[in-house]
């Protein structure tokens, strides 16, 4: 019996090859977009979950309590590792890991006279403790013993293959840190997966860097460093940060009161952007349900699709449903019949869906970098076997149902009425929910393109066109060069300012601190972030002062620039009221007055609120330099910059950045999202087409006689199309009216996410209905032409 099902339903998909094309199409587009969001949803969220230790492993976080709310960070003060060791000697393993970027890296010249090779890298420095936490193989060397001591480093394979051609002869080699410490390798790690939040590339011992000054420093949270903690079997996370508050109570001076620690477990590090990873990119649980609820949609409209399709060729198989009955099927048996013929044709449908996510993948790695690739594994075998069974059962069902259930006498009459075949009611709400679901994503990525486009546009507080910045050297000695570098520099005739700075005004410094103002004896309720830059920052960057002017050219600070924010905050009205009041820093480390206020503007990306700011002077930390440039001389002006800048810095790596690339970096997630986001709107409107095509198909078919009694009494061709698309213009505008509505609410929600963002207006949903009803009757004009001027007699001859 099951081979004659098989057998029948292939002779009936063969002789039908339009209605199977257009309904593989469908069902394959809908199949691949999902296999693609199953195959990110499960890369996002396999991130460090290959650790033996995992559900053990925890960051110990800060968070600050300011009169705003509360503060999170992934920051920890530099003795806390050692002192939850010493008080909480339970805890398994405590291990501290610190990072910086950029860093120069030389691999000196060796024995064979090989020449110096110079690298630039992130390179972070950990206890050996943080190898017996996370599960990071070594190819060679000892990750209980390979970072125990100073200036030793472990390095990647990949990085090894680098640096020495060869990781199986690095080991016991030399490598030196920023033209200073000369560190042995004694290991190699192999390559790290991309599912983790360590990039690790170079390690060094935590011992090998400095840090004399901050180890007992229990005030100073640095972003950069990262506390984990193993905690036993039988310890639970929920108690032991009640342990915590007594910890800061023990360890903080009392004046920090508002500083606490809580434990973050390593499961939730990826998702949780308050906190943020070593990668600097999170991807939210929101976002892993909006992306699951999205595939889910675009399966079912695709099943929409086959159903419309296999409803309106139903009375062209009513002779065949009759005289099947005739010749004794029962209603069980067609609609065994039926279903197979549904799995077959979604069985080469999630063949092709296989292949062409295979082919988009290279290009969606591209977009998100991400390695996603279609690997024959048992998860994705299960998801494509449950795929296959619920598009059957959701797509073959009611057609199937229907097409058993005609009666024999009226099929071979061709009698069917509409009722008959599955009602002209089930289609309308089915089509009216394909282009909900369409006009609902089109919306929002209408919505998330004006806000992107809104961050790429808005005024920012200072002028950020053709800046280059350019990364210096951090030793002392290097430094010293700083100033004759800046003076060569402006005597280029392309280059119209020069300002040495440790940030550029977009960069999130890291550097904040609450202070005590103009004598007071307590200190402010709120902190205040450090830009830290020379006198000629502001004019490097067209800064408006409305009060004031800018400190004295100096090497050490002698006077601060506050912005407006900071001006409010104190409860000062007018801004010339600031000028001369002292600011405290640090319990008298850092006094200077007041001796200018800039316009507010924005010291990190736009998703973030304006804070308070403070401008100084400091030499010592200055890392980069900042070049105004004339854009019309933009290539032989950054020609002449390299030049200057190797002559002066011959020993570093030359690299620059355009202050616009830096700022488009900030928002590279929602700019990911907004593509993402066009390419699932785009499948959602190509299967809801289809489905629409299919809908209209039936009523042609429905409605021929209609039609040609129509034009026998006189209807003009332009009034039959009227008549054909009148019903379809109806049901996408009723599928407007729903979709309006939710997506407003879920982009209204999206939006709260920043704090400078767009309102949405009335254009982007007049602007979705505009699209959709042209989309629409590019779909079924033809249809509609081609029934509007049939031939009447035809329509009109007696059977």
């Amino acid at each position: 019996m099951f081979k004659s099902y098989v057998k029948t339903a292939w002779q009936h998909l063969r002789g039908n090859k339009t209605y199977v094309a257009i309904n593989t199409i469908g069902l394959a587009v809908g199949i691949a977009a999902c296999l693609i969001i199953f195959l990110l949803i499960q890369y996002q969220t396999s991130f460090d979950n290959f650790h033996q230790h995992q559900s053990r492993i925890y960051r110990v976080v800060s968070t600050v309590k300011t009169p705003e709310g509360m503060n999170y960070s992934k920051a920890s003060a530099f003795p806390v590792a050692e002192a939850l060791h010493t008080d909480y000697p339970q805890l398994e393993q405590v291990a501290r890991i610190y990072a910086r970027e950029d860093q120069l890296i030389t691999v000196p010249e060796d024995k064979a006279g090989v020449p110096l090779k110079k690298f630039k890298a992130d390179v972070f420095f950990a206890e050996p403790a943080f190898f017996d936490i996370f599960n990071f193989p070594f190819l060679t060397g000892n990750a209980g013993t390979a970072l125990s001591e100073p200036n030793t480093v472990v390095l990647t394979e990949e990085t090894a293959n680098k640096y020495f051609g060869d990781w199986h002869t690095a080991t016991g080699k030399f490598i030196r840190y920023d033209n200073g410490l000369l560190c042995k390798v004694t290991g190699i790690l192999k390559n790290i997966p991309a599912n983790t939040d360590f990039p690790l590339q170079v390690v060094f011992s935590f011992k090998t860097a400095a840090y004399e000054d901050i180890l007992t420093d229990w005030t100073g949270l640095d972003g950069s460093l990262n506390t984990f903690a193993l905690l036993p079997p039988d310890m639970q996370a929920a108690s032991f940060n009640n342990e915590l508050k007594a910890f800061v109570k023990r360890h903080t001076p009392a004046a920090y009161a508002n500083q606490g620690y809580l434990l973050q477990p390593l499961s939730s590090m990826h998702y949780e952007s308050e906190f943020g990873t070593y990668r600097k990119s999170t991807f939210s649980k929101e976002l892993i349900t909006a992306l699951s609820l999205i595939g889910l949609f675009l399966l079912i409209i695709a099943c929409i699709n086959f159903i419309n399709l296999a409803t309106a060729r139903a009375a062209g198989r009513s002779k065949e449903v009759g005289i099947r009955k005739v010749l004794g099927s029962s209603k069980r048996q067609l609609v065994v019949q039926f279903l197979m013929e549904t799995f077959f044709i979604t069985l080469i449908s999630a063949a092709l869906a296989t292949v062409l996510a295979g082919m988009v993948l290279p290009l969606l790695n591209n977009l998100l970098q991400t390695p996603l690739y279609v690997q024959f594994s048992i998860p994705l075998l299960v998801f494509l076997c449950s795929i296959i069974l619920v598009v059957t059962l959701l797509s073959g069902c009611y057609p199937a149902m229907i097409l058993s259930g005609f009666n024999p006498v009226t099929a071979l009459k061709s009698k069917l009425t509409t009722n008959m075949v599955g009602g002209i009611s089930v289609r309308r709400a089915l089509v009216v929910f394909q282009f909900a679901t369409a006009q609902t994503l089109i919306i929002g990525t209408l919505i998330i393109v004006s806000q992107m486009d809104f961050f790429h546009h808005a005024p920012m507080g200072f002028d950020k066109e053709a800046v280059v910045t350019v990364p210096m050297a951090n030793d002392t000695a290097r430094k010293s060069r700083m100033e004759a570098l800046k003076q060569e520099l402006l005597q280029q005739p392309g280059v119209e300012s020069v300002s040495l700075s440790a940030f550029s005004p977009i960069d999130k410094a890291g550097w904040d601190s609450d202070f005590m103002f103009d004598n007071a004896v307590k200190k402010s309720g709120f902190r205040s972030e450090f830009k830290w830059a020379d006198a000629d920052y502001f004019k490097t960057y067209h800064m408006e002062f409305i009060a004031g002017a800018p400190y004295r050219q100096a090497d050490t600070v002698n006077g601060f620039v506050v912005n407006e924010m900071m001006v409010k905050k104190l409860g000062f009205k007018n801004p010339e009221d600031i000028l001369g009041k002292k600011i405290n820093f640090w319990d008298g480390d850092m006094v200077a007055p007041v001796v200018g206020v800039v316009k507010d503007f924005n010291g990190n990306s736009m998703k973030q609120a304006r804070t308070p700011i403070v401008l100084a002077s400091y030499k010592m930390v200055y890392r980069i330099i900042n070049i105004k440039i004339q854009p019309q001389r933009a290539k032989e002006t950054l020609a002449a910059i390299e030049r200057i800048w190797n002559r002066a810095y011959p020993d570093f790596i030359y690299e620059y950045q355009f202050l616009d690339d830096r700022i488009a970096g900030f928002y590279e997630q929602e700019s990911q999202l907004m593509q993402l986001y066009k390419i699932f709107a785009g499948i959602a409107v190509f299967i809801s087409c289809l489905g629409l095509y299919g809908f209209v198909s039936f009523m042609a078919v429905r409605r021929t006689k209609e039609v040609g009694i129509r034009k026998v009494l006189g209807a003009s061709v332009l009034h039959i199309i009227y008549l054909i698309s009148r019903e379809f213009t109806l049901l996408i505008g009723i599928a407007f009216l729903i979709a309006a509505p939710l997506a407003y609410y879920i982009m209204h929600r999206w939006l709260q996410n920043f704090a400078y963002r767009i309102d949405i207006g009335i254009g982007i949903f007049l602007l979705t209905m505009l699209m959709s009803e042209i989309i629409a009757w590019l779909t079924v004009g033809y249809q509609a032409i081609k029934a509007a001027v049939a031939n009447p007699v035809k329509s009109l001859k007696a059977e």
